[in-house]
């Protein structure tokens, strides 16, 4: 771990993705720095929500593991935060009910990750976030011979064009541009509206995902593309 008086050159090793890692457990924090920075990471830590939204206001990290409770403050008010530097996070939490994990995803939460944690499957999860937020082609390429192009509004299933409708298009689109992360349905219910204009509710949500599923999937019953993540939403991998 950096000493708090050497931050301004933690940011500076060239090349690689650099995490700051908001935990009050000093054994974790030393554990996982260890980890991620034998995989390649530049790691900084702060303990509470005040040192965190210094570094946050001063630096420029790629990503933000995050634990809920904190030394002092919140770690809702560091994700809030993060989320105007357009930052990614990952939560790191012993809270398992579903609230709390709404709660975060509802605020723009990439993530969540159950303490105790198996550190390689912590690492996949953040470089899957990372992939999310590098620019690249417009083309995205789905499982079972998906494309989806949104430069030409196109998407295909093994070369063959589908035909979407324009609800289905946009529900498709908001699960690719945040693949990776879990997409509440309140979060989908806000971002979603019929060819009127008009809001679109809950049932009407779950009829629009499941004739998305029957066109993209080659067996909807089991989906490999859209997954639900039971009590809380649904996830493009």
């Amino acid at each position: 771990m950096v000493p708090d008086d050497m931050m301004d050159v933690w940011w500076y090793n060239g090349g690689m993705d650099k995490i700051l890692l908001v935990e009050d457990d000093n054994a974790i924090v030393k554990s996982l720095t260890e980890f991620l920075e034998s995989e390649g990471f530049s790691v900084a830590s702060a303990a509470g929500e005040r040192k965190a939204m210094e570094l946050l206001a001063s630096a420029k990290p790629d990503l933000l593991l995050l634990d809920v409770g904190l030394s002092d403050g919140s770690g809702f008010s560091v994700c809030r935060a993060a989320r105007m530097y357009k930052l990614p996070v990952i939560f790191l939490t012993a809270r398992s009910d579903e609230d709390s994990v709404v709660k975060g995803l509802d605020m723009g939460a990439d993530d969540y990750v159950l303490k105790p944690f198996r550190p390689r499957e912590l690492l996949s999860r953040i470089k899957n976030v990372l992939r999310h937020y590098e620019k690249g082609s417009s083309v995205v390429i789905l499982p079972g011979g998906v494309s989806v192009d949104t430069e030409r509004a196109e998407v295909l299933k093994n070369g063959a064009p589908l035909s979407l409708s324009a609800l289905e298009y946009k529900l498709l689109v908001m699960f690719v541009d945040n693949r990776g992360r879990i997409l509440t349905r309140e979060q989908l219910l806000e971002n979603i509206w019929d060819i009127a204009g008009d809001y679109v509710n809950d049932n009407t949500l779950t009829v629009y995902i499941k004739r998305l599923r029957e066109k993209i999937e080659d067996v909807p019953a089991e989906p490999v593309i859209i997954r639900t993540v039971r009590g809380l939403g649904y996830r493009l991998d």
